[in-house]
């Protein structure tokens, strides 16, 4: 019986931890390397986007929605999405996804002379069920090194 209630226990801690985890905002050290837009068919991940924007029909099954591009401060590729967070959840309150983008097409740079960014996320990387990153906002900052501190993670 002992061991049920360590389980149950287990798993309800890594829950609480992944959903943490998967909602209060990272921060990654980036190169943009491109932007663009693509209209998403959603299926069996719609889970992981987010709701329609605020101002669009909610009943579509696809819609266009902006990604970054980036190559990481440790040479691996990542892909960031670019989607209002509207009023749902995670409480980001995000309605600037058409600046979001702007900005970082103006930070795209080349490996030569990199220009490098702090890019503020929330969410998972899924290669395989097509999960990406919401980018939240973008920063140019002068060093791959900077060092950031999640206050806001160590509060919780």
């Amino acid at each position: 019986m002992g061991y049920i209630k360590w389980t149950f226990w287990i798993t309800f801690w890594v829950l609480v931890a992944s959903f943490f985890h998967y909602t209060l905002p990272q921060h990654d050290v980036a190169r943009i390397t491109d932007t663009y837009e693509k209209r998403i068919d959603f299926g069996e991940n719609s889970l992981f986007w987010a709701s329609a924007d605020t101002g669009n029909a909610v009943t579509s099954v696809n819609r266009d929605v902006f990604f970054i591009q980036t190559r990481l401060s440790n040479d691996n590729v990542m892909v960031y999405r670019n989607e209002d967070t509207g009023w749902g959840w995670p409480p980001y309150f995000k309605f600037d996804t058409t600046n979001l983008q702007a900005e970082a097409s103006d930070l795209k740079s080349v490996a030569e002379t990199p220009q490098w960014v702090v890019i503020k996320h929330y969410g998972w990387r899924n290669e395989f069920m097509s999960i990406f990153p919401n980018a939240v906002s973008v920063r140019a900052v002068d060093d791959p090194n900077v060092r950031m501190i999640p206050w806001l993670n160590i509060t919780f």
